[in-house]
């Protein structure tokens, strides 16, 4: 093998034109993913100036990122609190203007941690860390619609067949408001019901153990709430309960 030898110029010429040719590895701002317990990144590299933002994807969301090593004791994602809580989705961002090491950990829990590393390389501080990875945890409502009565009143206690489309497992639950003589409404009880995917078969205004069914005007507002607790936006719908034959008997009785 014949084993060549170059000069200084010509070194430092070959040199540039491998650099010129060959891509340049660069940090980027980042994100880190704080779910199940852990960092999704435990040693996060980045660039001089380049950012790091943490999410908070769940089902576990207790969480905060607080600075442990001399260089970032000031920053904590929840200052003033020994007991960080976050919504699913929440965000912290932080920019690292100096090299170095820095060390985090959940104020609550000292196994989540991590460290970002920062070299001394100026970085790109506008780049895009991309978007936020989807959520671990169920945080969209579910829908309640197509409400329909057979009939706009009842008589007695046993109240109005209605349907409604409800579009997750979980509970319906109307609260009942009883129209005063000048059509204000008061509070007069409520009831809950359990829910299936897809049309809901239960009669509204009928008595419970939370609602006495007595007649006079009413507004109902419903409400559907999924396994994960959200709730629907409410819908209203009015009916009317008069006294039958039954209801005279249990006015009579002094059940009423």
């Amino acid at each position: 093998m014949v084993r060549g030898f170059l000069g200084a110029g010509a070194a430092a010429l070959a040199a540039a034109v491998l650099l010129a040719g060959a891509p340049v590895a660069q940090a980027l701002n980042t994100r880190v993913e704080i779910a199940h317990y852990r960092w999704s990144n435990p040693e996060v590299q980045i660039d001089r100036g380049e950012k790091v933002t943490w999410d908070w994807l769940g089902p576990d969301l207790a969480h905060s990122v607080t600075g442990i090593s001399a260089n970032d004791l000031q920053w904590d994602s929840d200052p003033g609190t020994d007991a960080p809580e976050h919504r699913a989705g929440d965000e912290f961002t932080l920019q690292f203007e100096q090299p170095g090491v820095y060390y985090f950990q959940c104020k609550l829990h000292a196994f989540v941690r991590g460290e970002v590393v920062v070299s001394s390389n100026p970085g790109n501080p506008f780049s895009d860390p991309g978007p936020q990875p989807p959520l671990n945890i169920d945080v969209r409502p579910p829908t309640l619609g197509g409400i329909a009565l057979v009939r706009p009143g009842t008589s007695g206690t046993k109240g109005i067949a209605t349907s409604a489309h409800i579009s997750e497992r979980g509970t319906l639950d109307a609260e009942y408001y009883r129209l005063n003589s000048k059509g204000r409404r008061v509070y007069n009880g409520y009831r809950v019901w359990k829910t299936f995917i897809g049309i809901n078969h239960f009669k509204l205004g009928a008595r419970w153990k939370h609602f006495r069914a007595r007649p006079g005007r009413y507004v109902a507002v419903l409400r559907a709430t999924d396994k994960a607790a959200n709730v629907s936006k409410p819908v209203t719908k009015t009916f009317t309960i008069s006294g039958g034959e039954k209801k005279q008997r249990e006015h009579r009785s002094g059940a009423i």
